[in-house]
Order: structure tokens, then sequence, then C-alpha cells
């Protein structure tokens, strides 16, 4: 067998043992234990959750507080490396096809029922079989990743099993590189089996998790309050009473919010305003490191978008550096591929498409389109981190159409909404991004671009149901050497480049702002921020 092991986070909790525990400050100015302890913490946002049951969801806004209610077996830290949650260790075969978790005891669900190996496999069979009573909804993620379902031909897991009250083995039956990546999506959070005994499809808004926080309350498109786990299993955490998720569709309310007191965090501004952050006593600037891609995808199965020189002309009818300079203050870059330059893979020598007028007009006219065309635009009203201000890049993306005499219709939705309608296929173009939850190409190319998520409803809203590019993924999902995989995907981001599904627009680093009473907040690169850590300084 060859051991990979990883250890308990313990090193953190013993240092945070030994400082005072008077309510003075230490001779460094760290705050006592005493200190860090109570408060309600109000994050503002630009929309709701879809739901709180996370194998049900791909979006950010339900994922944000799921993710302090459910816990999985891995995590990434800020630096996207792996390290131990509900599992505390683990091995594989010689093969890489069986995986065996040491799992982390003495851990309750909210509920107070026992996290162990057996609650694992009740949730990896509600995941995975479609004919287990408590398989209701779309589970779209388990999907992408797992090929499909139990009893669907390409279904990667061949058994998931408890081998004893803490241990778990997981068998697969093709090699996966990025298998263990998987088990650290927030997607992946385990519940509660008598939870879902209790609620079926309910367990939406009646989650129940091992996680630093409790689900208390849902008043939807307004607020979700989470309140502290009494019982969490690591000692003296969290420090926050409350969390409370504060819906705000505006940001310009959002920021008055702020400014006034009535919310500490805020999420999602106008790329213009963090001057007015920077220079307003008692809140501060905080970034977001970047880990995502925007884009506006078009509707491949609809007329004129099934045409590539229609893809293409749009393509160089678009401004996108004139975008970026106008909507992000500096705060991101022209986009090209569908990988962030952060993540290994990326290619950058794709050659991105100049922006020219007259090309456009020229493949326009290729294709018989002369005189161009009227289409729909559609667009979430709310912001998001890949896009700031989505009506007004939309307007932008409309007014450059225009010129090369193509009429876009703006329809815009709130978000619950856009999801629903983009994934089944009702738009002809649509503004979009995508924020990794894991560090691994795999999860930015397979669930939006692969001919397996292009069916009703779909992740891969441009519905690009390319062979060869579902193979090149395939292959590299199933390939272990990096330098391969490499190779692999970059030639499928070639390929994306020439058949352009997408018009790529901008990789972000998305602002925040928070009182400076706020402390220990750390903006997540996959923006699934944990609150265990924060606390309030007055």
């Amino acid at each position: 067998m060859r051991n990979l092991f990883y250890f308990f986070i313990a090193f953190g909790i013993v240092l945070l043992a030994g400082c005072s525990s008077d309510n003075a400050q230490d001779e460094a100015g760290t705050a006592s234990e005493d200190e860090k302890s109570g408060g309600t913490l109000v994050y503002g946002r630009g929309a709701d959750s879809v739901s709180l049951d996370p194998i049900n969801v791909t979006d950010g806004e339900s994922i944000r507080v799921t993710h302090n209610i459910y816990e999985t077996l891995l995590e990434y830290d800020h630096n996207l490396e792996l390290q131990p949650k509900l599992a505390t260790e683990y091995s594989s075969s010689e093969d890489g096809l069986t995986w065996t978790f040491q799992l982390r005891e003495g851990v309750k669900f909210h509920d107070g029922t026992d996290f162990n190996a057996d609650a694992v496999v009740f949730n990896f069979e509600r995941w995975m079989d479609p004919e287990n009573p408590y398989h209701e909804g779309d589970f779209p993620y388990y999907p992408f990743l797992y090929g499909g379902f139990k009893g669907d031909d390409n279904h990667l897991i061949e058994s998931v099993t408890a081998t004893g009250e803490h241990e778990l083995e997981i068998v697969l039956k093709r090699k996966t590189a990025p298998f263990l990546s998987y088990l650290a999506i927030s997607m992946f959070g385990i519940a509660s089996p008598a939870a879902i005994e209790q609620y079926g499809a309910g367990i939406g808004e009646n989650p129940v998790g091992t996680g630093p926080f409790k689900f208390e309350e849902w008043n939807r498109n307004n607020t979700i309050t989470l309140s502290k786990n009494e019982e969490y299993w690591m000692d003296g955490k969290p420090y926050l009473d409350q969390v409370i998720y504060q819906v705000i569709p505006e940001n310009s309310a959002r920021l008055n919010a702020l400014q006034t007191g009535e919310i500490d965090i805020l999420d999602g501004m106008n790329a213009s305003d963090t001057g007015i952050v920077e220079n307003t006593d008692g809140i501060e600037l905080i970034k977001r490191p970047s880990f995502n891609i925007g884009y506006m995808a078009f509707n491949m199965e609809k007329e004129p978008f099934d045409d590539p020189l229609v893809r293409k002309a749009i393509n160089m009818a678009i401004d996108k550096e004139e975008i970026v300079d106008a909507f992000y203050n500096g705060l991101a870059d022209p986009a090209t591929s569908p990988l962030p330059p952060s993540l290994w893979s990326h290619d950058e020598s794709l050659e991105k498409y100049d922006y020219n007028v007259e090309e456009a007009k020229k493949l326009l006219a290729e294709a018989g389109f002369e005189d161009g065309f009227t289409t729909e635009l559609h667009t979430m009203s709310n912001p998001r981190p890949y896009l700031p201000e989505p009506m007004k890049i939309a307007e932008a993306i409309q007014s450059d159409l225009a010129e090369i005499g193509i009429t876009a219709e703006i329809v815009s939705s709130e978000w619950a909404t856009y999801l629903e309608d983009t994934k089944n296929g009702k738009h002809s173009m649509a503004m979009y991004g995508w924020t990794g939850v894991m560090a691994d190409p795999d999860n930015f190319l397979y669930p939006n671009l692969s001919k397996t998520n292009a069916e009703v409803p779909a992740q891969n809203i441009a519905f690009y149901k390319s062979d060869e590019f579902t193979s090149l993924i395939t292959e590299a999902r199933e390939t272990i050497d990096q330098d391969k995989r490499t190779e692999l995907y970059q030639e499928a981001q070639q390929l994306f480049q020439e058949d352009a599904p997408w018009v790529m627009l901008a990789y972000t680093t998305p602002p925040l702002a928070q009182s400076d009473y706020v402390e220990d907040y750390n903006p997540h690169p996959m923006s699934n921020d944990l609150m265990t850590d924060v606390y309030l300084s007055n």
C-alpha cells in the first residue's frame, strides 16, 4: 500500500489554547479567546441561495452558506492545497482503484447523531443511486464528476463500504487523477442520515451537517440565519454566535448598508466604488484571490449560433479590453482561455479574438447575415464575482453588436430563475461565469464544456457537443501523469478557441469590503468562505 497521510489541525488549536484566557490582550496584541467569542456577523450579498442541499446546487450563493453547515471528507485551504476535514488520512492500492479513509472520531451532526463511516455510505448511496428513496432532485455535480449514476455504463464508483466504525473504503472502476479533489468539493458535504430520512426533499430547507454553524432560519430573498454549533469538534470554535446572510440586490444599496453599519461584510460591489471604500473611515477594502472566469455563452442549438462564423464574428465584434477597463477598475484582465491563469495547464499561447469590426462584418456576411439579425442576450440581475455589473456589461455588448448589425434585446432575471432558464436552454446568448471549486482543470472544463453535460438540464449552457473536445478532457481525467494531462488540456483549449462556443470576457480579482472590527475574515479563492475563525473586535 502507498500511504499518504494528512494530519489534524491540532497545531493551530494548541497555539490558540496557549493564549491568555483573561480579558486582556497578550503582549503581541492578539485577542484572547474570551475576547473573540460572541456576537452576530451580517454578510451582505446580492442574491439569495437556491437551496441548502449542497448536492442539488452549483451556484456560489448556495455554497457560501452550506459550506458553514456541512463538511466534506477533505478540503482546500487558501493556497488550494488539500487538507483533512472529516477524513484524517487515506491510502490507496497499487493500482489506484481502492481507497481507504480513516474518519475523524468524536464528531456529531447538528441533530446529535453520530458521524461515522455508515453515514458517509448513506450519503454516497443517496447521491449515486437513482433508485434510492432519498435521491430527489437533479444532483447535477455527481454525474459531472463520476460519469453518471449507478447503473450507467461510465459510472466511476464500484462500491462504497464501511470497513469499520470510522474507516471507509471506496473502490473505483478506473484510475481518476482528480478523485481526491472531488471529495473536497462543497457539493459533497456529508448530511445527517437521520435528517435526510426525516425531511426527504425538504432537506434543502432544513440542512443538518457537522459544520461550525447550524441552520436556524431562512426568510426567502431576505436572510438566512446560522447559529454557533456549541458541540463543534474543533475546541473553542467557532467564535461568532450567529452569521446572517442578508440579501441586498443593488450594489450601491449594499455599500450604503456597510457604511451605516447594517452589514459587516459586503460581497459584490461596483469596481468603481473601491475608491469610496478606501477613503471611508471604519471600512476596509479586501480582495478575493482570482480563481474564476467570466464569459458569454452562445446557445449552439439555436440558429444562427450553430454557425462557427457567426460565433467568431461576435467574438471579434465585442471589445473585451474596453469592457474590462470600464467595469472592473483594474481588478480584471481580458480572458482568452476557459482555464484561469492561476491554474496549471492554462495555455498562455492561445491567440485571442482581437476587436475588429470590419472583419466581424465580413464573417457575418460570409455566414449569410450581411444585414445582421435580431436576437436576445440574457443576463442575471445580481452581481457575480466574474460580472460585478452584469446589466451594464450586457449593455456594452449590446452596443458593440449593433455596430455589426446585430440587434440584441437584453432579458434580465433574478438569480434562481436565471439558472433555471439557462440550464433549460431558453437563452440565445447568456452572460455567465464560473468560480472553481477544486484546483484541477477538470473542474472548469468538464462541467461547463463536455458533451456529457450538454443535455437539459445542462450545466454546459452553450450546448457545446464536440466529441473531440470531450474525448480530450475525458482522457486527461483518466491520466495520472500531470505533464501528459497538461498536453491534453492545452490541446482541448486550442480546440475550444477554434470552435468558439463562448466569448471569453475576464479573469477577475473580486473586491469585497468589511467593517474594520471584523477580524480574521480571509476570503477563499473558491468563494466558500468558512466563518470558523472570524470574530468581532468590539
